[in-house]
């Protein structure tokens, strides 16, 4: 008797390859969303897909159906990575928030209908999940449904993050209506969000696009907004090439444009592998070692600026930013005796501004036991985004708009986007990351993966605008380049700097610098000023067949192992 058909009945699920799965993620709810459908049998997308519906709950300053993301994916050891960025909708225009003599009209950009690009995060999750999930779409959505209808206690971070945002929207959108009573102790529940979850779980991520819901956001746009119905049913999300590089034994896998993160966490653990004899024998976070630093970013910066945008609509030279012999010429200009700002630092393949994006952004990671991974940044832009609410709907929508330059080159200021004031000499002149209808601003999220033969060996991201890059590239080198654990690596201190303004060490209130070190950075030239976020890194690491999960100290996320 043949054997064929006995062999073709007992192929079964793979085998699992590490000895249990594990999350990092911002809040308790969302991991124990995870560990529910880990429970049910799901996968690593499975569970992100549930963790991020989920943070839309019971994060509403930054998880969200409102706005869009990045996700980095390793499944079955392939790697991938998806763009849900928002876009702008189509009746946007270049000088949109500009008056009629060229001037800057504040909080257009930031505040009220007008601030609002067309969101991702529902086609994205979408589109992974059905891609790559093991289980059903309503069961990765039941988690959320299920805290949007029964309800969480508010935490009194959580209610601080609505006081303060509702000082911003007050009078300019209905906030309050949906938000007044996000306050401490108080059980939140949400049944208009409830609604909407269910439809969107009973007739798929479409359903947001094209359905009730997205006739719910066209009337909430109508008369004060510019996002149509056209936009949304127009809306996709994009398969691209991830970014990859060998580093320190490993592959750093992570974001293409429209992310800047990528190329730029890329660029500054190369630039520093290459000036190895600089780094030897420096302690971490002494003078030196910052001075150095501090030079990597000023060029990592001044590319960003100058070149990157949505690979879409521009002309985007990764393949030069990221050539081996291009990056060994750059950390060449850099010299240890270099006076900060003494000359300025121009991009490398031709002077560019500085930066101060939105830091309100969550992350997580996840590892299954079969080896994929998800490392996933999405965000409202800033927190709770626009401010307004889809009536009946009971979500929040982005400010994404706000991450395009605002006030285009040949203008004197510029909106807190993501590029600030626009970069010259490229694109005929022309400003790579500029209003126009369907592009996706430039954003500095950066989930990321390292892959040592091909299995993964790190998942990490954060929230943080700007300065995400720089904490990944601290973390990820305190790991590796100073054999740090995991949880020793997010308590270490963190530190900011960028092209502009010059001369300027940004420092944090976890681990401030103070004392003999800021006295002799002030002497070698430096300001230091205090910043109010420095990230909320998510990571795993995973060494052997043993996931290590972690979450940062600075925020109230969970890292936690699921067998």
């Amino acid at each position: 008797m043949s054997l064929a058909p006995v062999a073709a009945l007992a192929k079964t699920a793979p085998k699992p390859v590490l000895d249990a799965s594990a999350v990092a993620a911002p809040d308790r709810y969302s991991a124990d969303a995870a560990q529910q459908i880990f429970a049910a049998g799901g996968n690593a997308i499975d569970a992100a897909v549930a963790m991020a519906f989920t943070l839309a709950v019971t994060r509403p300053d930054a998880g969200n159906i409102g706005g869009g993301g990045f996700m980095t994916v390793l499944m079955d050891g392939k790697p991938y990575f998806l763009d849900y960025r928002e876009r702008a909708p189509q009746q946007a225009t270049r000088d949109m928030y500009l008056d009629d003599k060229g001037n800057l009209l504040p909080g257009l950009s930031a505040v009220g209908h007008r601030a609002v690009g067309v969101p991702g995060t529902v086609e994205g999750m979408w589109e992974a999940q059905q891609r790559f999930g093991k289980l059903k779409w309503k069961q990765v959505l039941a988690p959320a449904i299920r805290y949007a209808t029964d309800g969480f206690p508010v935490e009194p971070w959580l209610q601080q993050r609505r006081d303060a945002a509702a000082k911003n929207f007050a009078g300019k959108t209905n906030f309050d209506a949906y938000f007044s009573n996000l306050k401490a102790g108080v059980t939140y529940r949400q049944p208009e969000l409830a609604q909407t979850l269910s439809r969107i779980a009973g007739d798929g991520g479409r359903e947001f696009y094209e359905g009730r819901t997205a006739d719910l956001i066209v009337q909430q746009m109508y008369g004060h907004g510019l996002v149509t119905k056209q936009d949304l049913t127009q809306y996709k999300a994009v398969w691209r090439q991830p970014l990859t590089a060998d580093w320190n034994g490993y592959q750093v896998v992570t974001a293409p444009p429209p992310s800047s993160g990528g190329v730029g966490l890329i660029q500054m653990l190369k630039m520093k592998a290459d000036l190895k004899q600089a780094f030897d024998g420096l302690e971490l976070n002494s003078v030196p070692y910052i001075h150095l630093i501090a030079q990597i970013e000023d060029r990592v910066f001044a590319d960003r600026q100058q070149y990157l945008s949505d690979p879409d609509s521009s002309t985007v030279p990764v393949g030069k930013l990221l050539d081996d012999a291009y990056l060994a010429q750059r950390a060449d200009e850099i010299k240890p005796d270099e006076v900060p700002g003494a000359a300025p630092v121009k991009p490398g393949l031709a002077d560019a501004a500085g930066s101060a994006e939105k830091a309100q952004t969550t992350h997580f990671s996840v590892v299954d036991k079969w080896g994929n991974a998800v490392s996933n940044t999405y965000t409202l832009n800033g927190d709770f985004g626009s401010g307004v609410v889809v009536d009946g709907g009971g979500f929040l929508l982005n400010d994404a708009m706000d991450d395009f330059v605002t006030k285009p080159a040949g203008g004197a200021a510029a909106g807190s986007g993501s590029a600030g004031v626009a970069a010259s000499g490229t694109g005929g002149g022309d400003d790579v990351n500029t209003i126009a209808p369907g592009r996706r601003p430039l954003s500095s999220m950066t989930p990321t993966l390292l892959l040592k033969d091909g299995k993964v060996a790190l998942a990490i991201g954060t929230p943080g605008g700007s300065r995400i890059m720089t904490t990944l590239f601290q973390v990820m080198t305190d790991l590796y380049d100073f054999g740090m654990s995991p949880t020793d690596a997010l308590a270490a201190m963190r530190f900011h700097h960028q092209l502009l303004p010059q001369k300027t060490i940004y420092f944090e209130p976890y681990r401030p610098i103070a004392g003999e070190l800021a006295e002799q950075l002030r002497a070698k030239g430096y300001t230091l000023d205090e910043q109010s976020f420095t990230g909320d890194v998510q990571l795993i690491r995973v060494e052997g067949t043993t996931p290590e999960p972690a979450a940062d100290p600075r925020g109230v996320g969970v890292g936690r192992v699921i067998r």
